[in-house]
């Protein structure tokens, strides 16, 4: 029976683009149908930086409700409706303050797939968060639905005046033309292993990946976890507590937003003192916002304070007994790892390098390869 494949690359137009979206299409257009699809026969449908959610939805439903298997490709950027706090994926026309009328509804994509016959949907995805997304994915993953198999990543928002490229889907579209589709959770690491060092701060999506718990968050809902989720929320707080994280990320959120970066992480600073204080260095309080303050020097595009950041909250859960191979500890090494890459001048880099590769030789992670970029990255850097 032939397949079918959707391939979908959207981002705004702009200013508000984080990622070149669309530049992953003719390397995917140039792979075989049959190969795309992992069928002998297929049926492609390609969807440039569409303008219309209703066009996509249409398009998509179509796509659904052809007999035999289905894989969708999507690369783009996820937004949030800050209305509705629903995550939408962006497209041609969207900006910040239009993003329920502009963007494609997520769950549109979850709806339309989910009465597909288990076993036969695949989605392949490259994506980027803005900064208030990003922030959402901390407390929960991205829901595709309970019968599609999920493969990808989703990345934290590039530096200010950057526009991303979609990496991984590039090199899923480079390995598929050399005309061979190898199943798609070798397909998924051969992908990741090409984006390198790159990756390290994404979040990972595999079916295959164990179901990892979110202090203070939903149970788990396997298979659609992230191997490496993003710090998450504290799970010892109360509802007072609660009450006045979810205030103070709301308007931390509103600043990094509005670009004042400076105040976003004073106010995360104080409460980072508040929670030191009062439950002392080490607990899930301090370094809840010790991940928090991390992620803002990300987001203000300062990658040596970032990284220096996340090496201290890796010691830190070390320190207080986490385990190398815990989710949390991996997640803070990698996002060092990741921030390292991105500082430009070489003395800094050097002056955190040797801290990031005496982390890695403790927690290694899950990327191979990762301990060796370092030691290779230190030596050019020494050279």
């Amino acid at each position: 029976m032939p397949g079918t494949v959707l391939l979908l690359a959207a981002s705004p137009a702009g200013k508000g683009c984080l990622v070149d979206a669309a530049s992953v299409l003719p390397v995917l257009a140039a792979v075989p149908p049959g190969v795309l699809a992992g069928t002998d026969t297929a049926n492609v449908v390609e969807l440039a930086d569409p303008l219309e959610p209703q066009a996509v939805l249409t398009r998509l439903r179509a796509a659904a409700a052809a007999p035999g298997p289905l894989t969708v490709f999507i690369t783009g950027q996820l937004q949030l409706d800050r209305r509705q706090r629903l995550v939408h994926l962006a497209l041609a026309r969207t900006t910040p303050s239009t993003v329920r009328y502009t963007a494609l509804p997520w769950h549109w994509v979850r709806e339309e797939l989910r009465l597909r016959p288990p076993g036969t949907t695949a989605l392949v995805l490259d994506l980027h968060a803005d900064a208030e997304t990003w922030e959402l994915l901390r407390t929960g993953p991205l829901d595709c639905g309970r019968n599609s198999a999920v493969y990808g990543r989703i990345a934290p928002p590039p530096g200010r005046r950057t526009v991303a490229v979609p990496s991984y889907m590039k090199a899923v579209a480079t390995i598929l033309r050399s005309g061979r589709r190898p199943a798609l959770g070798e397909l998924h690491q051969r992908a990741l292993a090409r984006v390198g060092s790159e990756g390290f701060a994404d979040v990972v999506l595999a079916p295959a990946a164990p179901a990892l718990p979110v202090p203070g968050g939903p149970a788990p809902r396997p298979p659609h976890r992230p191997e490496g989720p993003g710090p998450q929320t504290p799970d010892r707080l109360n509802g007072a507590d609660r009450r006045r994280d979810a205030d103070a990320h709301t308007a931390i959120t509103a600043a990094v937003q509005s670009g004042r970066h400076t105040d976003a992480d004073a106010l995360a600073a104080r409460h980072e003192q508040a929670a030191l204080h009062t439950h002392g260095a080490g607990s899930p309080e301090a370094l809840h916002w010790a991940e928090v303050r991390a992620d803002l020097a990300m987001f203000a595009g300062d990658a040596v304070r970032s990284c220096r950041a996340w090496l201290s909250v890796a010691s830190a859960r070390l320190a207080a007994g986490q385990s190398a191979a815990d989710p949390d500890v991996e997640s803070a090494v990698d996002r060092a790892h990741h921030q390292w890459g991105r500082i430009g001048d070489p003395a800094r880099a050097r002056e955190l390098g040797p801290a990031l590769a005496e982390l890695r030789t403790r927690v290694p992670g899950r990327r191979q390869g990762a301990l060796d970029h370092v030691q290779q990255q230190l030596q050019r850097l020494s050279s």
